[in-house]
């Protein structure tokens, strides 16, 4: 992923989806991106029921269910907001509703709402942490599990350049 981070700012949608379902943690637990919208502002992700990650009762392992709600709230607001803001998942809640059974689909979508007022609450160099609900639902549409994802956002702070000033000889 350092080659990822490295080219972050230049990351197009489509290249990033491709790092994104190559990279192990997600590519393991059978998760996959399926779409990432140009400005970063929407993404739908996927998981498939396999042998692989289901399991003792035969039905999706929570674990992976809660792995395709991790990266993608703190990536859009990445990018969205770009490099003069920290952003990080600060915390995160799941609510197992059923048992899901069959591929499993959410969406994570970021309106122009939550950017103003994380870019409002930011202005002055506070910190802001706020929740985003989202669903996981099933093939047939049915909410499986209610995720919260906490998310932190702040300011860089602005390096002002040491002034040095050459020593006085008497």
């Amino acid at each position: 992923m350092s080659l990822i981070r490295k080219f972050k700012s230049d990351l197009p949608p489509w290249l990033l989806r491709f790092f994104a379902n190559m990279w192990l943690p997600l590519l393991g637990a059978g998760i996959r991106v399926k779409q990432i919208s140009p400005d970063f502002r929407d993404i739908t992700v996927q998981l498939k029921l396999h042998w692989y990650n289901s399991n003792y009762v035969g039905t999706h392992f929570g674990g992976s269910m809660f792995a395709m709600t991790d990266p993608f709230f703190m990536l859009m607001l990445i990018k969205n907001l770009g490099d003069n803001y920290i952003v990080w998942d600060k915390a995160a809640s799941i609510n197992f509703i059923k048992p899901g059974r069959s591929t499993l689909t959410t969406r994570f979508v970021l309106t122009q709402e939550i950017i103003d007022t994380v870019l409002e609450k930011t202005a002055g160099g506070d910190k802001y942490i706020f929740d985003l609900p989202l669903d996981v639902i099933d093939a047939e549409g049915v909410v499986v599990a209610a995720v919260v994802r906490t998310l932190y956002v702040r300011k860089k702070l602005a390096v002002i350049p040491a002034v040095v000033t050459p020593p006085v000889t008497p």
